[in-house]
């Protein structure tokens, strides 16, 4: 089993292409894309650790979707994660943070002095913008598809 890590897909989302100048011309363009990349990247058995902001849609539209993805997806909730919609769509679902290793994962950067020592904030929300105390991995940092752990400690391993 693999673990892979992504933020802010906003699967169903039309005004996020504008808004952060993804290279999609339309929704269906950008999540049949993502999901392309998400199942090249991710095996059935493999675990996604999503830090939020997963799609916009009704219950059943979040469900298919999910459902349409590799892997168990662990959810710490976003923003635009609305609890009565991602309930049923088989997530597991972090309110806040979740710690593994030297790493603390969520969906909003954590203020530097409010994490405990020798811990980096893993985070997206911020979309394209460079994080200014963690590492960001909002689905326009990491190429539109998931980043495996290992491949994040390798490429974070000189710059804390």
């Amino acid at each position: 089993m693999k673990i892979f890590v992504i933020s802010d897909t906003h699967f169903n989302h039309k005004n996020i292409i504008e808004y952060t100048g993804r290279p999609f011309k339309t929704v269906e363009e950008m999540n049949k894309e993502m999901i392309k990349r998400w199942n090249n990247e991710v095996g059935k058995d493999d675990l996604v650790i999503h830090l939020g902001d997963f799609a916009l849609g009704s219950k059943e539209e979040i469900k298919e979707l999910k459902n349409r993805l590799n892997g168990i997806i662990l959810l710490i909730r976003g923003n635009h994660d609305h609890q009565s919609k991602i309930n049923e769509a088989g997530f597991i679902i972090i309110e806040d943070y979740i710690i593994i290793g030297d790493k603390i994962f969520s969906h909003r950067p954590i203020e530097k002095n409010l994490i405990p020592y020798g811990l980096t904030n893993v985070h997206g929300h911020i979309h394209e913008k460079e994080s200014l105390g963690g590492i960001n991995v909002s689905v326009e940092k990491i190429n539109y598809e998931p980043l495996e752990l290992e491949e994040l400690k390798r490429l974070t391993k000189n710059k804390f």
